[in-house]
């Protein structure tokens, strides 16, 4: 198999386009066209539709672009553990964690380490889907529960709990609640507890529709949540380190709150020597101890 070829069939599917893919591999668009065909030719297969709007991948050139991913995949991965027997931090470093955590905690944050690293590069995956460290979807994943995979470093880095908050507008104009009955008088902001989520947080907030809750928003994710609460639109559920970078908002009804959440930081045992990892490990734990001093925890 023509390597050369491969990587020009990889950058077309990637792109959609074999004007764009040429931009990026420095070729004319013909001279891409015409290794595209003579892919075709050799593996005697369609690997694309051709249409107006640009290229669309067959069903045989999907499963020539799984393999081409995958290769690539490998390949970035290969060259970051060799860039890495050097003493400088720099490369891609893919990321996974949830939407709420990645974008409420982690994201805020990562201009210090780029301070710090300014030639690593943060892929940063947002999602509630558990990628495969050890397939290496992604380097590192910061989860809200201790990982089952085998082969993986794993490091408990903080607990969460789920609280309730509202602005103090929204509460001076609808009534802070006393107890737990008063939430029927109120909106309540929250995951819909069929949504991916742990069970802590899902349980907390079937406990809260027990009460009736006048009226019910239900988000996605908790950035969406957390808009929703700072725009004055109800009492939301929401985890408890949002409230270190919104300190405008107020607790509600203190006495609940959810079991505790553990946030864990694992990454697979083939990159426990890796600077990059290393890097940023320590960095996210130097972050959560500054953080824990600073809300007196």
């Amino acid at each position: 198999m023509d390597w050369d070829k491969l990587r020009i069939f990889h950058a077309v599917a990637d792109a959609g386009s074999l004007t764009h893919a040429g931009d990026t591999l420095n070729l004319s668009q013909s001279a891409v066209s015409r290794q595209i065909r003579a892919l075709e030719e050799s593996l005697d297969a369609t690997l694309f539709h051709r249409h107006a709007r640009g290229l669309i991948l067959t069903e045989q050139g999907e499963l020539l672009f799984d393999a081409t991913r995958s290769m690539s995949q490998r390949l970035e991965a290969a060259v970051a553990r060799i860039r890495d027997s050097n003493e400088e931090v720099f490369g891609i470093l893919r990321v996974t964690t949830t939407t709420g955590y990645g974008s409420l905690w982690l994201a805020p944050r990562l201009p210090k380490l780029y301070e710090q690293y300014p030639d690593l590069q943060i892929d940063l995956m947002l999602e509630e889907r558990v990628l495969d460290l050890p397939m290496r979807e992604a380097d590192v994943a910061i989860r809200m529960k201790e990982p089952s995979q085998a082969d993986l470093v794993r490091k408990r880095l903080m607990a969460v709990n789920m609280r309730l908050y509202a602005m103090p507008a929204y509460l001076e104009a609808h009534g802070r609640p006393a107890v737990a009955d008063d939430l029927h008088h109120h909106r309540l902001i929250c995951m819909n507890t069929t949504s991916q989520q742990v069970s802590a947080g899902a349980s907390f907030v079937q406990d809260l529709l027990n009460h009736n809750p006048r009226s019910l928003l239900t988000v996605n994710n908790y950035f969406g949540g957390l808009q929703a609460v700072l725009n004055g639109l109800g009492i939301g559920v929401l985890p408890d380190y949002v409230v270190h970078d919104f300190p405008e908002l107020e607790r509600v009804l203190p006495d609940l709150e959810s079991n505790e959440i553990p946030v864990f930081l694992a990454y697979p045992e083939e990159l426990r020597h890796s600077k990059r990892v290393s890097a940023f490990r320590d960095f996210v734990v130097q972050e959560i101890h500054d953080y824990r001093r600073r809300a007196g925890n």
